[in-house]
């Protein structure tokens, strides 16, 4: 399954750099405003020590990883539920996305100007929060307009939307996300409709201006604030990220040891994002191809089959599962065979995070 994730902020907190940085696409970053007009759109691998290890086990002829894909949205600004800086336009791709990336300002430059003048990280946080609440709460009055007619005719279905609206409305007038307002899983499905972007799971990625963040006194009112508000937050120089892109891949990995770092800051955002929708991983392995897949945490083997193919799905028969530690301590499918540790599973089976599954099917 594809996930699709959206990079907002105020204008000149870092957002295309680290646009430019995960995808190494080139987008101009300049320091001004709306520099950003269209979304720029990447798709990012997700990093997969796992999938590497499977790989050098099978010594397939390719090896797919799964992806994230990455939209770098325009600087948002006070007043963009209202339309200010074309506001209207970029909230409405930020609704098209599944999650949200809230990159917040944690550095001090005098060569890259504020919107407002000066660093203010919970007042940056604040400001974006409340536009995308604003917006939200227009979309939900109109809506509720709407069910306050259909409601009229007393039809069950009518009522539940009217008094459901009513109730969203409630807390977003309250400055609360829908994400925590508490609901019914068959609400929430009902909600999806409006594509609210308060709803959408939301990370914070705290910008610094160098690889230690200790020694970044922002970072600590972001962490704060982030943890009142049960926020993941991921910290990263986009900066540095960008220029440690431009060397050469063996360059990097030295690179990076000299400064004490197991690996890009990139790379434990591309994998939060993966992780804030809670998906899971699982495999699948054979002589042409080794591939990880994307699933909702707590789905079936038989949705696993359909994420590779609805053939899979559709005459699904049963599914052969070796965990990832067994087939790497086992050295593969026989080895994972012949010490008995490969199971034999049905449709209704939960995958597990790291599953290598072969699937046996008839159509």
């Amino acid at each position: 399954m594809g996930i699709k994730c959206s990079i907002v902020g105020l204008p000149n907190v870092g957002k295309s750099t680290l646009f430019n940085s995960l995808t190494t696409a080139g987008i101009p970053a300049e320091n001004y405003p709306f520099c950003t007009i269209e979304p720029n759109v990447g798709i990012v691998s997700v990093p997969d020590a796992r999938l590497e290890a499977i790989s050098q086990i099978v010594q397939p002829q390719h090896t797919l990883h799964t992806v994230v894909e990455f939209v770098d949205i325009a600087g948002l600004v006070r007043g963009a539920s209202k339309g200010e800086g074309l506001g209207n336009q970029f909230l409405a791709h930020i609704r098209e996305t599944d999650a949200v990336a809230h990159v917040v300002r944690c550095f001090a430059s005098d060569d890259v100007s504020h919107v407002s003048g000066n660093l203010d990280p919970i007042g940056d946080i604040e400001t974006v929060n409340t536009e995308l609440l604003l917006a939200d709460l227009e979309t939900a009055q109109r809506s509720f307009e709407k069910a306050v007619k259909q409601a009229k005719t007393n039809e069950k279905d009518a009522l539940t939307w009217r008094n459901l609206l009513q109730q969203v409305i409630t807390e977003l007038e309250a400055g609360r996300p829908v994400r925590d307002i508490e609901l019914q899983a068959r609400e929430r499905t009902l909600l999806q409709s409006l594509q609210l972007i308060t709803a959408k799971p939301l990370m914070y990625v705290a910008n610094l201006d160098e690889t230690a963040p200790q020694k970044n006194p922002h970072l600590n009112l972001v962490l704060d604030f982030a943890k009142r508000e049960d926020v993941p937050v991921v910290t990263i120089s986009a900066a540095f990220e960008a220029d440690l892109v431009q060397l050469p891949i063996d360059e990097q990995s030295a690179f990076l040891e000299e400064l004490g770092l197991k690996e890009p800051g990139l790379n434990r955002m591309i994998r939060a994002a993966y992780n804030l929708l809670e998906l899971q991983t699982f495999y699948t392995a054979g002589p042409q191809e080794v591939r990880a897949w994307t699933i909702r945490k707590g789905s079936s083997a038989y949705d696993a089959a359909g994420e590779i193919h609805t053939d899979f799905q559709r005459g699904f028969i049963r599914a052969e599962v070796i965990s990832f530690d067994t087939f790497i301590n086992r050295q593969g499918e026989q080895g994972a065979k012949a010490s008995g540790e490969a199971r034999l599973e049905g449709r209704e089976y939960i995958v597990a995070e790291g599953d290598v599954i072969h699937f046996r099917f008839n159509v």
